[in-house]
């Protein structure tokens, strides 16, 4: 057989890191070890009731052939009204695009906006798919970098300006952002749209964890002027109500736009699964009181690991008010295991405890001039019982070093 010859594109093609951290997890565990699984943003909480039982219900109406690639009205209606008023921002059907899950978003919108070459402006570290499919469209990745203080992470304005040229046509902001929790003031947010309408760039607003906030009140760019109609809002129902496997979110901006995401749409995946889609629709306006205990859940489980990593020496952390990861600074105690690389330093504790998370690394490419060392926590899927257990296991090992 001749020698397969693939895409030369696909040395471009990244991953979701965390999933590659799951397998040493599971190799670990295999061994009979015990994992206290910290690697993993996704939600070890049972999807709301109602949620469940008006999708059963749904199938049984035989909801269960094709939909339009746009999704069914009354899912796109209700999608319209919550997100439009949450944001106090005014949408219609026509400006909604149901799509499966968050991801899908974000590639319509690098192809929807994108030539090759062209720059995108995106958070790093940040969530790694927009770094991967900025390069595998041949697009020119420009990761603008956060200041890391006590009152948490803060976009770095002066290096984010500076990659700015006239090739740059596309800025990806990520407020209530993974990996580091980071959220923008008000006066932050401004300055990033005030930025988007100087140059003419296109916004996607990951708003995948905007209602995972334990005080205040959440805030979207699409609600100051002049940036609705500039803006493509990721929503997704994984985070909020524990929908991670459901596969469901949606796109929400111009319906030019959406009418570009429909016909990309109907090319890939033809349209999202249906009955799930009436899960949506009562997520979205039946009893929230399942997304509230899982909102509590979550609190709880924050409270606890950030009260025992302040309790490690050489670890410095700033506790965010939004999503559910800790990104603490561990360069002090990286630098006396002395370590190797982030890997090194991500298996050897691994091994030593049992304890699994992603690293810096794990969410987009080192940036010229890092000094520290930082790793992130997720704890929507572990117990505050096991969390508890776990820190202990890091501050035997990490004590010893």
């Amino acid at each position: 057989m001749n020698e397969i010859k693939f895409s030369n594109k696909l040395v471009n093609l990244g991953t979701e890191t965390a999933f590659a951290v799951s397998g040493d997890a599971t190799r670990h565990a295999s061994k009979g070890n015990t994992v206290y699984p910290f690697h993993l943003g996704d939600i070890n909480i049972c999807t709301p009731h109602n949620i469940i039982e008006a999708t059963k219900k749904a199938m049984r109406d035989k909801k269960t052939g094709y939909v339009p690639a746009s999704g069914i009205p009354q899912l796109r209606d209700t999608i319209a009204e919550v997100i439009g008023s949450q944001r106090n921002v005014k949408y219609n059907r026509e400006n909604v695009v149901v799509q499966p899950g968050g991801k899908p978003t974000i590639l319509k919108f690098i192809n929807t906006f994108m030539n090759p070459g062209d720059g995108v402006l995106y958070p790093n570290p940040g969530y790694p798919i927009y770094e991967s499919q900025i390069e595998y469209n041949q697009g020119n990745a420009l990761p603008y970098r956060y200041i890391h203080s006590k009152d948490g992470f803060k976009i770095d304005r002066d290096h984010l300006e500076k990659l700015i040229d006239n090739k740059t046509r596309i800025l990806i902001y990520n407020n209530y952002q993974n990996p580091i929790g980071g959220e923008s003031s008000t006066e932050e947010m401004h300055w990033i749209a005030n930025i988007a309408q100087k140059h003419d760039l296109w916004v996607l607003s990951d708003e995948a964890y905007f209602n995972i906030q334990y005080s205040g009140n959440p805030q979207s760019i699409v609600s100051i002027p002049g940036m609705k109609d500039r803006t493509v809002i990721l929503y997704t129902f994984s985070k909020t109500y524990a929908m991670t496997g459901w596969r469901l979110g949606a796109a929400i901006g111009p319906e030019n736009v959406m009418q570009i995401f429909s016909k990309l749409g109907t090319n890939d995946e033809s349209c999202t699964n249906h009955f799930i889609q009436y899960g949506g629709i009562e997520a979205l306006t039946g009893s929230q009181k399942g997304a509230e205990e899982i909102l509590k859940r979550l609190k709880q489980r924050r409270d606890t690991l950030s009260s025992k990593l302040n309790e490690l020496s050489g670890l410095k952390l700033s506790v965010p008010n939004s999503t559910f990861y800790l990104f603490p600074d561990i360069t002090k105690i990286y630098e006396r295991m002395n370590a190797a690389s982030y890997e090194d330093f991500r298996k050897k504790t691994l091994i030593n405890t049992g304890v699994s998370f992603c690293t810096r690394e794990h969410f987009g490419k080192t940036i010229e001039g890092e000094q520290k060392k930082y790793i992130r926590f997720a704890f929507s899927g572990i117990s505050v019982e096991n969390i508890i257990k776990g820190m202990k296991k890091l501050e035997d090992y990490w004590s010893t070093l």
